[in-house]
């Protein structure tokens, strides 16, 4: 959806009858970052500056709301996203050890995006599959029991 073809009324329905005009630009907000951040993979500054003035509402607050929630991103991000469970079973069993050598082997630190885009490192508190520790997810998939053969073959697939 580009922002230009955000139609408040529509977007509110029949909720909109009942809202200020105010209201009903805060209340589609989420909903033009979400698909912003699906058109273009992350929220760029330009883009916006032109949401704010079709929704008149100030930059600041867009992005307040926007840095409020952890899945909207302002940097571009890897076409991988890779996170490595930090939780307590994946810890015991070798999560530091995955990280760190995700970490060297792709140049980056957790947060980071490869200069070729091909990965975004993150790490998760838990990913509830314990019994599979050390876990990872490569964008949807769970990888589950890695060690260095599986480790090597994620590395692969990724870069």
């Amino acid at each position: 959806m580009k922002v230009e073809e955000i139609d408040v009324a529509e977007q509110m329905g029949e909720v909109g009858r009942i809202l200020r005009e105010y209201d009903r630009k805060k209340g589609i907000l989420i909903h033009a970052l979400l698909a912003i951040q699906e058109d273009h993979g992350y929220l760029p500054e330009d883009v916006l500056r032109k949401l704010s003035k079709k929704l008149d509402l100030p930059l600041a607050e867009i992005y307040s709301v926007a840095s409020f929630y952890k899945q909207f991103h302002f940097t571009p991000r890897g076409r991988k996203v890779v996170r490595v469970c930090l939780g307590t079973a994946c810890y015991v069993r070798g999560a530091k050890k995955v990280l760190s050598t995700l970490e060297e082997r792709f140049n980056i630190k957790v947060g980071e995006t490869t200069e070729d885009l091909a990965m975004t490192l993150e790490t998760v508190g838990c990913i509830g599959c314990c019994g599979l520790a050390p876990v990872a997810t490569v964008n949807e998939d769970v990888v589950g029991e890695i060690g260095l053969k599986k480790l090597d073959r994620l590395i692969k697939t990724i870069g």
